[in-house]
């Protein structure tokens, strides 16, 4: 399992806006973060429609988070682009187990399961405050 690129960026995106503890317009993350600005501005929706940033219009306008960083962790940032996060495509529950027609039988997907958890609670802890970003 891998997080895509876009999902890297924005990890990097929200660590600076909150190393930064201010507002900053795009082009300034994208030139601190080595994000291109299109994606950047991407990004940024996406992490807006999340409830992640807020952004501001105008001479004053930018991006700044919209909550504490303690309040935000990397499994929200990486959903916010890549959707939840499933180790197997069978945890989606889009697509049926293709070992048994019962999941509840599957012995491959209750590990799939009990692994997706558990990533997920680990991202969770790990949150962007100041300084080291370290809980």
């Amino acid at each position: 399992m891998r997080i895509t690129q876009e999902a890297d960026y924005a990890v990097r995106i929200i660590d600076c806006l909150a190393t930064a503890g201010t507002r900053m317009d795009a082009r300034t993350v994208s030139e601190k973060t080595g994000v291109t600005l299109r994606f950047t501005l991407k990004i940024f929706r996406k992490l807006g429609q999340a409830g992640i940033v807020r952004s501001f219009k105008g001479v004053q306008g930018g991006y700044e988070l919209a909550r504490d960083p303690d309040e935000i962790n990397l499994r929200q940032v990486i959903e916010a682009v890549d959707g939840p996060i499933n180790i197997n495509r069978c945890m989606t529950g889009s697509l049926p187990c293709a070992l048994l027609e019962d999941t509840r039988l599957c012995y491959y997907h209750t590990v799939f399961n009990e692994l997706s958890k558990t990533i997920q609670e680990k991202l969770e802890s790990v949150t962007f405050r100041s300084p080291n970003r370290v809980t």
